[in-house]
């Protein structure tokens, strides 16, 4: 299964991956109605330690603890892609806490998100990796 890989000696720090992201999961057509005088909150962030900066979304682990922890059954796996069903969950935010590499968080519209590697949108080619200048963001089988 193809997965996001971050280079993070090519990440610039630039915070463009979090706005296609917000732009990818806004539902609109257009990047400046979309995004204009709001705060985004993407599903993929750049952490940046020690003048070292790089992405962190969803690893969509093969076992997953944020899916084992989901009291609800809000959280599935299908083909290799982790994905929330905003129906189901409580907002009891286990699976927050449950995740080892803290790529889930609370959302404005349900009550958590997380990467879905652009399944629901985008043409299912994660949209942050379109939108990273210096190709830090990776899109590959390995």
């Amino acid at each position: 299964m193809k997965r996001i890989y971050v280079n993070e000696k090519w990440c610039l720090g630039c915070h463009l991956c979090e706005y296609y992201c917000a732009f990818a999961n806004s539902g609109k057509n257009d990047m400046v109605k979309a995004l204009k005088n709001i705060t985004i909150n993407p599903r993929i962030r750049i952490e940046e330690h020690n003048n070292v900066s790089f992405a962190v979304s969803c690893r969509h682990c093969e076992e997953p603890l944020c899916v084992k922890s989901c009291i609800t059954g809000a959280l599935t796996i299908k083909d290799g892609v982790i994905s929330v069903n905003s129906d189901k969950c409580v907002g009891c935010y286990t699976c927050i806490l449950s995740c080892p590499y803290g790529c889930i968080s609370p959302s404005d519209q349900g009550a958590i998100q997380k990467c879905e590697l652009c399944v629901k949108n985008a043409g299912g080619s994660p949209a942050c990796v379109k939108g990273c200048p210096n190709k830090a963001i990776e899109w590959v089988e390995r």
